[in-house]
């Protein structure tokens, strides 16, 4: 059985050597076929000159070096396409999931009933105010305004066989939330309890949750557009119910229709309801955009095997080689 264990590096230079270490030891025991992938990328930190430090005494390290930063989800993915294992173990690099985990999701997948192994936390409390308030902003959209609940408490840690894996990366959506595709992917998945500590501070402000959110929303649910339908369509018929009961009441009682505040605010808030309607289908016209024109998820600068300096061949800038299913 070969083990492919799935890493990403994003200011992720203290911790590299610990984790590559620590991941082995824990790998020792299922098998000595062993990959470990780490995806930079785009780092601003040495993170890639400590990976390739790692790779040139280890002939199990791939490093793939992406040419920019193309954000974690995406890098992860590109990751998965590079794997060559039977089982593929997926993980951030930080340190914040301990690699020790993947024996008991390994002990758990050896059970039988399930091509995926996946680890949630019991409850999120790591993380201050602000990153607390991001999620619970984030999860509240989704819930009120997606077609289908995102779900809660998900750690990046997951244990995947290879035809999951395959199934995964086949998915072509250009924004998108990873857990949506984790689970929208289907097999059998079941979940273990894992314990995550805090040892960095997150990169997902409460804006790029939001953003990521609009994002997932506009891309994955159709409910947003039917609610802004309904919306038009209450506000129609309200309107002809007033102007109605206006003209009625002129016809009876000779009063016409005074006030100039109660024409402002109308005014302001039909403008204002247009103005969000085309916002909205603006945001769903941009995604489309997006899809169409076809980019692939990464670029990748070059990819650094242990095969490639025993063949004696130069690393050259590549494509997305073994991505291009991606695109």
């Amino acid at each position: 059985m070969k083990l492919s264990i799935v890493t990403t590096l994003y200011r992720s230079a203290p911790y590299i050597e610990e984790f590559c270490r620590r991941a082995f030891e824990a790998a020792r025991d299922m098998t000595d076929d062993v990959e470990l992938i780490m995806v930079n990328d785009g780092s601003p930190d040495d993170s890639l000159v400590h990976a390739l430090q790692v790779q040139r005494a280890d002939p199990r390290v791939v490093v793939v070096d992406l040419s920019r930063n193309f954000g974690h989800y995406k890098a992860m993915m590109t990751g998965l396409a590079h794997a060559r294992g039977d089982l593929v173990f997926l993980i951030d690099s930080d340190l914040e999931e301990p690699p020790e985990d993947l024996r008991r999701f390994y002990d758990r997948f050896r059970r039988g009933h399930c091509d995926v192994v996946y680890g949630v936390q019991e409850t999120r409390s790591h993380g201050g105010f602000f990153e607390r308030t991001g999620g619970a902003v984030f999860f509240a959209l989704v819930d009120a305004l997606g077609d289908r609940p995102l779900p809660r408490n998900l750690v990046t840690s997951r244990l995947m066989t290879a035809s999951y894996v395959k199934a995964l990366v086949r998915h072509r959506d250009r924004e998108f939330v990873i857990s949506d595709l984790w689970e929208t992917t289907g097999f059998r998945q079941t979940s273990i309890v894992v314990a995550k500590q805090s040892t960095s501070p997150s990169t997902y402000s409460i804006l790029k949750r939001i953003d990521l959110a609009v994002k997932h929303l506009t891309t994955s649910s159709t409910r947003l557009l039917y609610l802004v339908f309904y919306l038009g369509l209450l506000i129609f018929i309200t309107s002809i119910g007033m102007v109605l009961f206006y003209l009625v009441r002129y016809l009876t009682n000779g009063i016409g229709v005074s006030g100039f505040a109660s024409q402002i605010i109308s005014l302001w808030f039909l403008g204002g309801l247009i103005t969000l309607v085309l916002g909205i289908l603006g945001i769903y016209m941009a995604s489309i955009l997006a899809e169409t024109k076809r980019r692939p998820y990464t670029v990748v600068r070059a990819v650094h095997r242990a095969s490639d300096r025993l063949d004696g061949t130069q690393m050259r800038p590549t494509s997305l080689s073994r991505t291009e299913s991606l695109s």
